[in-house]
């Protein structure tokens, strides 16, 4: 069984490695999606800069990095202990850092918020459809993608705690939670500032609240 779990670990962090946002923003419309918008290689920036369906896209890919992953350990190792599920747990962590620090990116990532998704969904479906919830309800309200996802992902050990999950898990989930929520320091000055970029519908426009409305020229090719 240890031997299985090194390989998942491995597996998990090289693969989630792999940095599809800015391949997909290269591949696409010839950009570097590191030189723009935010510098993030994750779905918000991509829709932003390169355009809505390639946003969800990136969203999908870098879901599933955390989601295959944790389902194959589950499928392999099991889950009936709480050892087996603290394995999970590690292969789900391994997967994450994989994405936040990239070895094909000069240890450069996303912030991790759809690689925690694909992590979760395999561990808790149900924990995830409540931050889910409330990250819809946040962006719905104020339209701030990094408020939604911070406070979506603050909540997480909460439902899991509810859901009867190990303690380990629950532990886990925190330290995940704040590690997304350090990764989003900018995004949290700015919000303190007041000019955090809103989302608006379709990605295409942002709210500047010193500048107002901004028109946004999707990149995407026809």
């Amino acid at each position: 069984m240890w031997t299985v779990f090194i390989v998942l670990l491995v597996a998990a962090y090289l693969s989630a490695s792999i940095p599809f946002g800015l391949l997909i923003s290269r591949r696409v419309v010839r950009l570097d999606i590191t030189r723009a918008g935010s510098g993030n290689i994750g779905a918000t920036n991509v829709a932003r800069e390169v355009g809505l369906k390639w946003g969800i896209i990136t969203l999908l890919v870098d879901t599933l990095k955390g989601f295959i992953p944790v389902a194959l350990a589950h499928y392999l190792l099991g889950s009936s202990t709480e050892m087996q599920e603290a394995l999970k747990g590690m292969v789900g962590l391994s997967a994450l850092l994989g994405h936040q620090f990239s070895v094909y990116n000069r240890f450069r990532g996303g912030k991790g918020v759809a690689t925690c998704l694909g992590v979760f969904l395999a561990i808790s479906p149900f924990s995830c459809l409540f931050s889910g919830i409330i990250f819809l309800v946040l962006v719905s309200l104020w339209k701030y993608v990094s408020l939604g996802s911070i406070l979506a992902v603050l909540t997480l050990p909460i439902w899991l705690h509810l859901m009867g999950h190990s303690s380990f898990v629950i532990l886990l989930s925190l330290v995940i939670s704040l590690l997304i929520t350090l990764l989003h320091g900018e995004n949290i000055k700015r919000l303190l500032q007041g000019n955090e970029r809103r989302w608006q519908k379709g990605g295409a426009k942002v709210i500047d609240q010193s500048n107002g409305i901004v028109p946004h020229q999707s990149k995407t090719r026809s």
